[in-house]
C-alpha cells in the first residue's frame, strides 16, 4: 500500500494554476524597441546617417508606443554583414544586392531573410589608374581591382555580369582572380596614391569621385548602370522574418524613418551633405559631396529598382539554387517598397 495519500483533484488543479501564474510572472514577453542596424562606408548609406542624426526611428517608434533603443554597427563587406545577421548580432543588414540574394536563397524555409528597403539608386564605377586600361578587354594579370568582398560583393557580381555579356556566361569569373578584398577607404587611398599593386577599384561614392578628382590617371572603365540597364538599387537593407514578425511596431518605425530620410535627402541636399560629414566623420570635400548628392543619376528612394536582372543572372550561373519568380519574392511586402521593381 502506498504511504502517500492521493492529492485531491481540486488541490492539484489549484497548484497547477499557481505554478503557471508564477512562470508567466517570471518570464514576461519580450518588449519591442531594440534594433541594431549595420552600416558600411559611403554616401550610399546617407539615409541611415539622416535617420541616425535626426532620431527618426525613435520618433516613429514613439508613435507606435515603443521606446526604441537604436544601435548603429559599422561593418565592411557583405560576408561580415551576413555573418552578423545570422548570428543575431544585428537585426537590420545593409549590403549589396548580391549578398541579399544569396541570403534569401540559402535561408529559404529557415530564417527566411528578405529585403526591407532600398537605400537608393547610385551608379558604381570601376576605376583604373592604369593609362593602358580603357576597357575590360585591356585588363591583364598585372592589374589588381579592389572590391568590398571578392566574388560575392555587389561590385564583384556586376563585374561578373559585364564579363558574361562580353565573353559569354561560361566566362563570368574571368577577372575574379584580379580582384582583392579591401574596404573602400583603403582602396581609394591606394588608387589615389598610385604605385601600389592596387591599380583599380570597383567602389561607391564618395570614394570613386575622390579618385577621379585626386589622381589625373584615374578614369572610369565601367559603370554599373551600363551593366544593369539603367538606374539600379545595388545596396539594400534586409532582415530575418523572425525579427519582422516579433517586432512589428519597431519594424514599421524603421521603414517609416527611411521614407522620411529619403524625402529629406531629395529636398535638402545641402543639409543632407552636412549630416553625412558629421555622422560619418568623413574628410570628403563638401563641394564634391554636394555634386554627388545632386547628381541626376542618384535617386533617394526606398522602393528597389531594377534588381531582378541580377537575380536571374546569379541563378543561371549556379549561385542561386532557387530562381525567384519576381523581385517581390525576395522582399517583404510593405508599403514603403510597393512601387519597387
Amino acid at each position: 500500500m502506498s504511504l502517500l495519500a492521493p492529492i485531491p483533484k481540486r488541490l492539484l488543479a489549484a497548484g497547477l494554476a499557481l505554478m503557471c501564474g508564477a512562470l508567466m510572472t517570471a518570464a514576461p514577453a519580450l518588449a519591442e524597441g531594440r534594433i541594431r542596424i549595420s552600416e558600411q562606408h559611403g554616401v550610399t548609406y546617407l539615409l541611415l546617417n539622416i535617420a541616425q542624426e535626426q532620431k527618426l526611428i525613435e520618433k516613429y517608434a514613439r508613435r507606435e508606443g515603443v521606446d526604441a533603443k537604436v544601435e548603429w554597427i559599422k561593418l565592411s563587406g557583405g560576408p561580415a554583414v551576413n555573418d552578423a545577421l545570422l548570428s543575431g548580432s544585428i537585426d537590420i543588414a545593409s549590403a549589396g544586392l548580391g549578398p541579399l540574394l544569396t541570403m534569401w536563397d540559402r535561408t529559404a524555409g529557415k530564417q527566411n531573410v528578405k529585403g526591407v528597403a532600398s537605400l537608393g539608386n547610385f551608379p558604381y564605377y570601376l576605376i583604373s589608374n592604369n593609362p593602358k586600361v580603357k576597357t575590360l578587354a585591356d585588363l591583364t594579370d598585372k592589374d589588381r581591382i579592389a572590391v568590398p568582398a571578392v566574388t560575392v560583393s555587389v561590385q564583384s557580381r556586376i563585374l561578373q555580369m559585364a564579363v558574361a555579356k562580353q565573353w559569354g556566361e561560361k566566362e563570368y569569373g574571368r577577372f575574379d582572380r584580379l580582384t582583392q578584398t579591401l574596404p573602400h577607404p583603403d582602396a581609394a587611398a591606394a588608387v589615389i596614391a598610385g604605385g601600389t599593386e592596387i591599380s583599380g577599384h570597383f567602389g561607391n561614392s564618395p570614394y570613386q569621385e575622390q579618385e577621379l578628382a585626386q589622381n589625373p590617371n584615374a578614369h572610369i572603365i565601367l559603370s554599373s548602370y551600363d551593366v544593369q540597364g539603367g538606374p539600379s538599387s545595388s545596396t539594400l537593407l534586409y532582415a530575418t522574418e523572425k525579427f519582422r514578425n516579433d517586432n512589428p511596431k519597431t519594424y514599421r518605425a524603421f521603414t517609416a524613418a527611411l521614407v522620411e530620410a529619403a524625402q529629406f535627402a531629395s529636398a535638402n541636399p545641402e543639409e543632407a551633405a552636412d549630416i553625412y560629414l558629421r555622422v560619418s566623420k568623413s574628410g570628403v570635400d563638401r563641394k564634391l559631396l554636394l555634386n554627388i548628392i545632386k547628381n541626376p543619376q542618384v535617386q533617394f528612394k526606398t522602393a528597389p529598382q531594377n534588381t531582378y536582372g541580377m537575380a536571374q543572372f546569379l541563378h543561371r550561373i549556379g549561385v542561386l539554387k532557387n530562381l525567384p519568380p519576381n523581385w517581390r519574392a525576395y522582399f517583404f511586402d510593405d508599403p514603403a517598397i510597393s512601387q519597387g521593381g
